[in-house]
């Protein structure tokens, strides 16, 4: 059985979402069909939980309108016959009444998660009633029966697979096609909840452990990861093939194609996992798997809205278990580090979550003076073996010069070398690095 994934963007038109069906019915094999919501629908939602929670209910109301005719031009175009444009209708106005009932009870947080699950069930809900029109065999699977996260937001991954299977095996083998939602899950608490954005890719790969499937398909609007930012670089190339701990660092560190957390379940069953383009179905993409194909620079991603932080204290950073002072205080406020530098007198770490930097800031003082650099870039140069290569390191600082570098990270993975710099200059970096590290160019 194989695991398929679309996003927004693949299913964000309704002859995008025909270009879906054709896609998943070709073959014989098993396969459960993964949507992300409509392009635009989640920040819409938002939006309105956003209206919601200020109590600006005239707000709230006119964002939904806006969204429910999004919704009835879309169906139309998606479906001809009368009775499956009479289904479309229904699901439509039954999500559009429940979010105008919102208007008028007391808003609360398990409110909002629920408005945000909305656009996963429409999506699906739509995409299903085309399978049906189209009279092709399919089976709807509602990810609230199955997908868990624990109290501390992590998938529940033996649970997940447990209740699965135990769906899955009330079908025969007929039964070949299967369509469910990314993103949405349930909590500890049995609440509707969330795996943040750009969830659906990782519902993918979370599905595809728990069954162990032959593949997991990971369907966008670009063929493939790219050697570096297309948005930013002219003349990138997608990448053929990635380890698992290559794809992982630059799902991590930027490529905006993966969600950071997508990697490690397929990685613990080995299963490959594809990034392929839904508007170029024929074109290779990438193929991310355990064997490494080649030596050398792979790709290049960049994270933005990044926060160094140096503190400085001659006094006390030789001190015996200073350190693990300083990180206990990150840890305490559930705020990861990304990169980290020591000298003889100060440590340096970036962090990309501010929520609760001034509280991190006020307890960091304690140990000496604190610097704070806001607005910056994180640069992550990725290849098999690169930070055991002389020649790596030498030629990214050759292809960064005239760019004042303000951390480097290098040895912390055999497969990564990372830089941070001024987001002003992130842009100009991104070029003369991808001038300076492909032997392709």
């Amino acid at each position: 059985m194989k695991i398929m994934k679309f996003g927004g963007t693949s299913v964000g038109r309704p002859e995008r979402m025909h270009q879906v069906m054709d896609l998943v019915t070709k073959g014989d094999e098993r396969t459960i069909v993964v949507l992300s919501a409509l392009s635009g629908t989640t920040n819409a939602l938002t939006a309105i939980g956003e209206a919601l929670a200020a109590a600006d209910r005239p707000l709230a109301k006119s964002r939904i309108d806006e969204l429910h005719k999004h919704y009835l031009d879309f169906y139309p175009q998606l479906v001809q016959t009368a009775e499956a444009r009479k289904k479309a209708e229904d699901i439509i106005k039954e999500h559009f009444e429940f979010l105008n009932i919102l208007l008028k009870i007391s808003f609360n947080e398990a409110l909002n998660l629920d408005i945000l699950a909305q656009g996963e069930l429409l999506s699906t809900k739509l995409f299903f009633t085309l399978l049906e029109e189209k009279q092709i065999p399919a089976v709807f699977l509602s990810a609230l029966d199955f997908m868990s996260i624990d109290v501390n937001g992590e998938p529940e991954l033996d649970k997940i697979s447990e209740r699965l299977k135990t769906i899955l095996a009330e079908y025969g083998e007929a039964e070949k096609l299967f369509v469910t939602q990314g993103y949405i899950c349930k909590n500890h608490r049995n609440e509707v909840d969330n795996l943040k954005r750009g969830g659906s890719d990782y519902t993918a790969s979370l599905v595809a452990a728990a069954i162990q499937a032959s593949v997991c398909e990971i369907w966008t609007d670009i063929d493939g990861m790219h050697n570096n930012d297309p948005r930013v670089v002219d003349r990138t190339r997608p990448i053929a093939e990635l380890s698992f701990d290559e794809a992982a660092e630059l799902a991590y560190f930027g490529a905006k194609i993966l969600h950071p957390a997508s990697i490690w379940p397929a990685q613990q069953f080995n299963i490959p996992v594809r990034l392929l383009n839904t508007m170029q179905p024929d074109a290779h993409g990438t193929l991310i798997k355990a064997e490494v194909s080649r030596e050398g620079v792979k790709a290049i991603a960049a994270k933005d809205g990044i926060t160094a932080i140096k503190i400085k204290s001659s006094r006390m950073l030789l001190a015996y278990g200073f350190l693990r002072k300083v990180f206990e205080i990150f840890e305490k406020y559930k705020t990861p580090i990304d990169m980290i530098t020591t000298s003889e007198v100060a440590v340096s770490v970036t962090v990309d979550e501010t929520r609760f930097l001034n509280e991190i800031l006020g307890e960091l003082k304690a140990f000496g003076m604190v610097e704070l650099d806001s607005d910056q870039a994180i640069i992550c140069i990725v290849g098999n073996g690169i930070a055991e290569d002389e020649g790596t390191l030498r030629s990214v600082l050759e292809a960064l010069r005239g760019i004042k570098v303000r951390m480097l990270s290098h040895g912390g993975s055999r497969h990564n070398v990372s830089v941070l710099v001024d987001s002003k200059l992130k842009k100009q970096a991104l070029a003369q690095l991808n001038e300076g590290v492909f032997s392709w160019n």
